[in-house]
């Protein structure tokens, strides 16, 4: 696998569901500006941090699973808020749904990338 990481299917999904956090989040109540707001943003956010920093360390399987697993962990983490979000009632059952569904999608395919990062070994 060569070319960006900015080319695999995972990262451009994670990174839509961090642009839909953002725009879906602003609509949240200011008392949430520096709690709720900021977490959800920063953890999707990082979805794709993570994915960058490992694909480009992808010479060393470890080092490239340690920041899949880290990825799949900020995943996991961005569903927990929007989970709160919901139960705020700052978002639709809808918007969690179809968000919730990417999450889970990019967890997926995070954890394939972990469990087999030879497939992701630039070729000598």
């Amino acid at each position: 696998m060569t070319g960006s990481f900015k080319d695999l299917k995972v990262y451009q999904l994670a990174f839509d569901a961090a642009r839909e956090i953002f725009k879906v989040s602003k609509k949240f109540p200011k008392e949430e500006t520096y709690s709720l707001t900021d977490q959800v943003r920063r953890s999707s956010r990082s979805v794709c941090a993570n994915l960058g920093e490992g694909y480009r360390k992808r010479l060393y399987p470890k080092h490239f699973t340690s920041k899949m697993t880290d990825a799949d962990g900020e995943a996991t983490e961005t569903s927990i808020w929007l989970d709160f979000a919901l139960d705020c009632e700052y978002i639709d059952i809808s918007t969690h749904h179809s968000l919730h569904e990417k999450y889970q999608e990019i967890g997926r395919m995070l954890n394939s990338m972990a469990l087999h990062p030879e497939k992701f070994t630039p070729k000598q």
